[in-house]
């Protein structure tokens, strides 16, 4: 196959991966209008706390999942991009419990720009992470798109008496997270610089499988993947959900070799300080500071799952205690 040669895939994109996203306020303006005043019975999980998928029950051992994710090019590579992309999709259906079954390929592609071959190497990578998932990929769709974006339409299965609930949280649960973050000011990096950070890669081409697997033979009920909104915002979704204040100690989160550095030159998506901003009403952050903030919010591009409870390998960062105050307090 001949790939167009020396393609930077983001210097196509606006924006890169989860940091593209509608920021977390608007959207939930948006989408409060879909919440219906009486929730059906069979529709476990739907859009009343902004979960990572929709759960209908089926049968009384058996509930479907469905998801959707895609976004513009996170890194130049083709392959890796279409890599990252569908591991990111896939996590929504760990995320609340599920085993992915079947997946459909979402495509934006400037025809006239980027090569056919080159999107057939997003597509390959796509392929290759849903096949390490043991997810079938069956068709999909695509457009003619000035910007070039993928991912992944996602149907899975999951038990209806041991799904992962973003609002099942409860006062007294340790929180853990399963993925260090910062891939959102490396990514801005790489955007900005050409240079490549192979431990971000690995951090978002990994699948949350494990993970997830883990979390349910715990016995854990409660999770959600860091994704678009950072760590902070995620952390205000659930806690929020869960009638509950999540507090965090900023020195047990893990990060991403060289998040900091990128952050201390300045390469910051705008994404992850709209994200900070959207929480500070909420969160007491103490005296925290600037540059730690930042990446407390920074926008993850297919990031770990934060779980209310404890699993093996994953950090606890934190603590559910009594809401009296803030939502998020961080120290």
């Amino acid at each position: 196959m001949a790939v167009q040669a020396r393609v930077r895939l983001t210097q196509y994109a606006h924006g890169g991966g989860c940091a593209c996203k509608i920021p977390p306020g608007e959207l939930e303006a948006a989408v409060a209008r879909l919440i219906p005043d009486r929730p059906a019975a069979d529709l476990l999980i739907g859009v009343e706390h902004g979960d990572d998928a929709a759960v209908i029950q089926i049968a009384p051992d058996r509930a479907v999942v469905a998801t959707a994710d895609f976004f513009t090019p996170v890194v130049d590579d083709a392959y890796t991009f279409g890599q990252i992309a569908a591991a990111n999709a896939l996590s929504d259906v760990y995320a609340v419990g599920g085993v992915p079954l079947v997946a459909l390929n979402l495509l934006g592609w400037p025809r006239e720009v980027l090569s056919a071959d080159l999107a057939a190497e997003v597509l390959r990578g796509g392929l290759d992470v849903a096949a390490a998932a043991a997810c079938h990929v069956a068709g999909g769709h695509s457009i003619d798109d000035p910007e070039p974006k993928y991912g992944m339409a996602v149907t899975g299965l999951a038990d209806p008496a041991a799904l992962l609930r973003i609002d099942a949280g409860e006062a007294g649960q340790p929180l853990s997270l399963t993925k260090p973050i910062g891939s959102g000011v490396l990514n801005a990096r790489h955007k900005a610089t050409g240079e490549v950070f192979p431990a971000a890669i690995e951090v978002m081409t990994a699948l949350n499988a494990d993970a997830s697997k883990q979390a349910l033979a715990a016995g854990i009920r409660c999770a959600t993947d860091v994704t678009g909104f950072g760590l902070l915002g995620h952390l205000f979704k659930l806690a929020r959900a869960s009638g509950v204040t999540a507090v965090v100690d900023s020195a047990a989160i893990p990060l991403i070799d060289g998040a900091l550095a990128a952050v201390r030159a300045g390469y910051v998506p705008g994404g992850s300080r709209r994200n900070l901003d959207w929480v500070r009403a909420h969160a007491d952050f103490g005296s925290v500071s600037a540059e730690q903030l930042i990446l407390l919010a920074d926008a993850q591009t297919s990031g770990g799952l934060l779980v209310a409870g404890e699993i093996p390998g994953a950090p606890v960062i934190g603590a559910l205690v009594e809401r009296t105050g803030p939502i998020v307090v961080v120290r």
